[in-house]
This record gives C-alpha cells, sequence and structure tokens, in this order.
C-alpha cells in the first residue's frame, strides 16, 4: 500500500490526526509525512485546522460530491491553481483547484462549467494589466478636476463580477483582519517582485508609505516597509490625529473621502526628492493618494514624478471599497 493511501485510511480511522502521529505510525521523517500532506490538501483529499505547532488533519468529506479532477483540463486547473483562493468562513485558507471547488459547493455551482467562466473571466480582465500593472490614472482624471499624480498603478482589482475577491484582495484583507503575521508575509513575498520592478522601470529614487488610520496591533504597512528592505530614500507620511477617527472605507460619498484625505494627511519632509513612490494597500476613491501628492508639491519637494501603487484597486471607476 502506498504511503499516501496508508495516510488516508489511518485518517479514515481516526478521524483527525496530528503530523506527529502519523510520523509515529508510519516510521518515516517529519519532512517525509510534510511531503504527503502537502500533496494530499493540494489535492483536496485532505484538509486541515489550527495553526503551527497544532495542526490536525481531516478527510475532506464535504468535496466528495465533487466533480473528479479528471473532467477539466490541465490547462484549466492550472490557471486556477495559480489565482484562486478561497477563504472558508470558519478560517480555512483554500488555495487553487481545491479552494475553487470548495467554494463551488458553496453557491451550489457546477464545476465544469464554473472552472470554464471563471478562466474566462480572468482573461477578460487580463487585458487591463500591462506587464503586471493595472495602469488607473484615466479613472483618477475622470474623478479629479485636478490631479496631482503622473501614474497610477495597482496590481490586481479587488473584486471580480461574480467571482468575487481576487487572490490578493482576499489576502489583504484576511492579513489585516487577523493580523497575522504570517499571512501578511506570504502577501508581501506575492508583492514584492512587482515592487521592484517597478522601481526600476521608473527609475525611483524615494518612497513614501501611506499610513493607516485605524490602530491596530499589527500595522499592515510597517510590516510591508520593513520587510521590503527597499534601499532608497523614505519619506515621512504621517496621518493626523482628530477627536473621533474616520477611516476612509467608513465614507461613502467620494466627497466626504476627498475631505477627509486633506484633513488627515500630512507630509512631513522638507527635502527634495527626484522619482516618488507612494504606496498605499487598497484604491477606491484614490483621494488619499491624489491629497498626498498634493501636498508634496505645494511643498515643492518633488523634482521628479509622482507614481502610486496600491495592491488592489476597484474595477468599476473609482468604487468605495470598504472592506479593507
Amino acid at each position: 500500500m502506498k504511503t499516501s493511501q496508508k495516510i488516508i485510511e489511518y485518517i479514515r480511522e481516526h478521524r483527525q490526526v496530528t503530523g506527529q502521529e502519523l510520523t509515529d505510525f508510519l516510521g518515516i521523517t517529519d519532512r517525509g509525512v510534510r511531503k504527503q500532506l502537502f500533496t494530499l490538501l493540494k489535492q483536496g483529499v485532505l484538509t486541515k485546522k489550527g495553526h503551527p505547532p497544532i495542526v490536525y488533519y481531516q478527510i475532506n468529506d464535504s468535496l466528495k460530491e465533487m466533480v473528479e479532477l479528471s473532467v477539466l483540463p490541465k490547462s484549466i486547473i492550472e490557471v486556477i491553481d495559480q489565482n484562486y483562493l478561497y477563504i472558508t468562513p470558519t478560517g480555512e485558507k483554500l488555495v487553487g483547484l481545491v479552494g475553487f471547488k470548495s467554494w463551488c459547493k458553496k453557491q451550489n455551482l457546477p464545476l465544469e462549467k464554473t472552472s470554464y467562466e471563471y478562466v474566462a473571466m480572468l482573461e477578460k480582465f487580463a487585458q487591463y494589466k500591462k506587464r503586471g500593472f493595472i495602469d488607473g490614472l484615466a479613472k483618477l482624471h475622470r474623478t479629479y478636476n485636478q490631479v496631482f499624480l503622473d501614474d497610477l498603478y495597482y496590481l490586481d482589482f479587488y473584486s471580480i463580477d461574480r467571482f468575487g475577491k481576487t487572490k490578493l484582495g482576499q489576502l489583504l484583507l484576511y492579513a489585516k483582519q487577523s493580523q497575522q503575521t504570517a499571512l501578511m508575509s506570504e502577501l508581501i513575498d506575492t508583492l514584492a517582485p512587482m515592487i521592484e520592478k517597478l522601481i526600476i522601470l521608473k527609475n525611483i529614487t524615494s518612497v513614501g508609505f501611506i499610513p493607516p488610520t485605524v490602530k491596530r496591533q499589527v500595522q499592515f504597512m510597517s510590516v510591508l516597509k520593513k520587510k521590503l528592505k527597499l534601499k532608497l530614500r523614505f519619506i515621512t507620511i504621517q496621518k493626523i490625529k482628530s477627536e473621533v477617527a474616520v477611516p476612509q472605507k467608513s465614507l461613502g460619498k467620494l466627497a466626504d473621502r476627498i475631505e477627509n484625505a486633506r484633513h488627515s494627511i500630512a507630509v512631513n519632509d522638507k527635502s527634495s526628492h527626484d522619482n516618488i513612490l507612494l504606496i498605499d494597500d487598497a484604491v477606491g476613491s484614490g483621494a488619499t493618494l491624489n491629497e498626498t501628492a498634493k501636498q508634496m508639491r505645494e511643498k515643492g519637494i518633488v523634482g521628479g514624478k509622482i507614481i502610486g501603487l496600491a495592491i488592489v484597486g476597484s474595477y468599476k471607476g473609482f468604487d468605495v471599497i470598504s472592506e479593507v
């Protein structure tokens, strides 16, 4: 009997087990067990719950009635594996086809038909990307009378029609909400190559990180700044404290967001900079980035261009992203 089959039979008998239990049962190395578990999780045979050092594995009963993998072409499976992420209501992170199958099950949708529709949707949205970046500047010009950014990019849309939040959208939302540094690190590992690519493309010499409004024990932007380890000059941007902190995401009207940004952002820097990169986590209205760029120009500290970059942005115009 194959090792993988032994694992399945053992878990089926004991319902849920730890990796250490499997190591003791099989008499093989921890590494060997982890490799087997990784494969079975990816195939959707098992699910897990908990966090290291205590993680339990069980048979994925919820997927038994789903259509088998063999009905889908390899090309479709590869696209879904690369792009899809589903966070279950219980907080389980299901990657790729495993997550997509679970989501289809929950929505009562046929896997095969929905898989083709999802890939077609990705192809539709891919047309907005050039070199891996989505250009949001034209939308900004349609929203504001004055635009102070020279360019605005984001790495993906926050959500895509009926399929909901994208992989980056999911990671960003739950990294901030859960305060888990492991999830933040996973997101940053995905972002870092693209940020470094833009820095080279635009000859960036200085960078500024948009500070958060909501007080959290672990701030994502602080973790991002630390882990990127950029060898650039940093521009000090601060949030102005008010009697009551009003997050941008709580404001539904564009005018309110613009007013909020105007009175809550302060650029505390007097030195001269060439090309500046402003990094924010999400672009909804674009008010914060535009206001920050305005202050930089009014202070006369910009010798080159100001480039805005967000992890995710809205697809339909500048709809307010209220979750992140």
